[in-house]
């Protein structure tokens, strides 16, 4: 079933769900009307006294540029699943992109990549493996204390690499050919989104979370494309303090606005 370039599921309610233009604390608007689904809350994953909720829908194809516009109404996707924070009492989980002809590296930045030239990296259409299905779980288990169990290879999948949009993958390797990271993008004329990135925690001395976003956006330069988004940004959240380092940068605010942070 296709509806203004979407392909979708039909997805029961969770919870009473409401119409999109009548949830009380309403957050930006869809660029389409389109059904979605208002998921039940959970624990915030980032303030621990704080309540989390979302809306989204399914979709299995979405054209790139209209999930851009998703993306500047403040929605991001997870694998299949496409969703936009409708907290209660709270808007800070914001859009942040990075102006990428712009963008200067900072001097510990240019270390961090000079510390990094000895890597290769090849850039392509993702594809799951076994090799990258090992690397995800040492990082999930060494990085992120999750169980092993929690990390069976159909989720890996799901999660990274079931896309409706078009998305690309960088696969980073050392000189002995060993697979150290990977990052996934989803990309279109007006903007290459970070999905997700993942590496070896053997290898954190490396920081290559930083140098794979810069290559990001040096990549994202080269195609002409003007913004590289690397997802939500929350002003008070001391994991997500990195990304307002990589400027100049934009943030949506909650009434639509892009807001130059430096």
């Amino acid at each position: 079933m296709s509806v203004y370039g979407i392909s979708h599921f039909q997805i029961e309610p969770m919870t009473d769900a409401k119409e999109p233009n009548s949830w009380p604390y309403p957050s930006h608007r869809p660029p389409i009307d389109i059904s979605l689904v208002v998921l039940p809350e959970h624990t915030c994953s980032y303030f621990s006294d704080r309540i989390s909720q979302s809306r989204a829908f399914l979709v299995s194809g979405i054209h790139p540029e209209l999930y851009h516009k998703y993306m500047d109404a403040n929605f991001r996707r997870s694998g299949q699943l496409i969703y936009q924070p409708i907290c209660h009492t709270c808007r800070e989980c914001k859009q942040i992109r990075v102006i990428t002809n712009e963008f200067s590296m900072s001097k510990s930045q240019r270390r961090c990549h000079n510390r990094n030239s000895d890597l290769s990296y090849v850039i392509g259409e993702p594809a799951a493996s076994q090799e990258k299905y090992e690397l995800y779980s040492r990082y999930q288990t060494q990085w992120h204390h999750k169980a092993e169990e929690e990390n069976d290879y159909d989720g890996f999948v799901s999660f990274l690499y079931r896309s409706p949009v078009q998305t690309i993958e960088y696969c980073y390797r050392d000189k002995s050919g060993k697979l150290v990271a990977v990052g996934i993008c989803d990309v279109c004329d007006q903007s290459l989104s970070s999905v997700y990135f993942y590496y070896d925690p053997a290898e954190a001395k490396r920081a290559l979370g930083v140098y794979s976003a810069i290559v990001e956006i040096a990549h994202a330069r080269d195609l002409g494309i003007p913004y590289y988004y690397m997802g939500y940004w929350i002003k008070d959240c001391k994991t997500m303090d990195y990304k307002i380092h990589y400027g100049p940068s934009e943030v949506l605010e909650p009434d639509g606005r892009w807001v130059r942070q430096k």
